[in-house]
């Protein structure tokens, strides 16, 4: 198995965590919305289902935590490709703030930079092992 191979298989691994707690925050943030919309419509008082409210903000946050390291593990996993000289093994968007010049020729947080510009960087074939 060649680096470029192993480097696909992990980008596509990262990319299904990272959607995958994203989709659990969605689900997570929509019960949370639907908590007081459904304690008012069984005329409950604010006081029944406190627990559950708590519980639901306490794993939103948990969450986003997740979410904060899984990014983090994103930067580590590019700075190892490129260091690596493997090609841009990206899945979904590729402008992220911070990128600068836009490695998709649009977005990131610099101005003037010619779209494409970083594609003119990188090897046009990958490193054999």
């Amino acid at each position: 198995m060649s680096r470029l191979s192993i480097g696909e298989d992990l980008a596509d691994r990262l990319f299904a965590a990272e959607s995958a707690i994203d989709r659990a925050l969605i689900e997570t943030a929509t019960l949370a919305a639907a908590l007081p919309a459904a304690r008012a419509g069984a005329w409950l008082s604010a006081s029944v289902g406190q627990r559950a409210f708590e519980g639901t903000a306490a794993t939103i946050s948990a969450l986003a935590q997740a979410r904060s390291h899984i990014v983090q593990t994103h930067g580590v996993l590019a700075a190892v490709a490129r260091k690596l000289g493997l090609n841009a093994l990206a899945v979904g968007p590729l402008d992220k703030p911070g990128d600068g010049p836009p490695i998709g020729g649009g977005g990131g947080d610099s101005s003037g930079i010619e779209p494409n510009m970083v594609n003119k960087l990188l090897p046009t074939t990958p490193n054999s092992c």
